[in-house]
């Protein structure tokens, strides 16, 4: 788990090296990336299955990502899309392909079904991250940056 969660953040980094991310937030994002992985793994291992553990990671780093907005003072985006990276199902969207060249038409649609099931579950998680109220992450970031008198 160590390892993977060190791959994670690695990911994350390259990521947003190749999004031109400023160097001073590269940590955040590795670091919101991380919780991402953490929260999926944790949720697949207790049973979840990845439709349910995608969407709470998901969630997780979408609040995190506000919360690094506010107190970094930077736009969500930064880290959102850098550390939704890690869940995106990759494998699922090679294993769909393949079995549609291969014409296996049977795990072709298991294995694409399963795929959307997953991206939807981000896009669920990230918009159930998105609706609480800015003010809320504000008041985050101004309890540790008060304003100078």
């Amino acid at each position: 788990m160590i390892s993977q969660v060190i791959m994670c953040m690695l990911a994350t980094v390259a990521f947003a090296i190749l999004f031109h991310v400023p160097r001073t937030e590269y940590f955040f994002c590795a670091v919101n990336g991380a919780v991402g992985w953490i929260t999926y793994a944790s949720w697949n291992m207790h049973g979840a299955g990845p439709v349910a553990a995608s969407l709470w990671a998901a969630l997780a780093l979408t609040l995190l990502a506000r919360a690094f907005s506010a107190i970094r003072r930077m736009p969500s985006t930064v880290f959102l899309i850098t550390g939704i990276f890690s869940l995106v199902p990759g494998s699922g969207l090679y294993y769909t392909s393949y079995f549609l060249i291969v014409g296996d038409l049977a795990r072709f649609m298991e294995k694409g079904t399963e795929t959307l099931k997953i991206a939807g579950a981000i896009v669920l998680g990230m918009i159930f991250g998105l609706v609480l109220p800015q003010g809320w992450f504000n008041q985050l970031g101004k309890l540790l940056h008060p304003p100078d008198h």
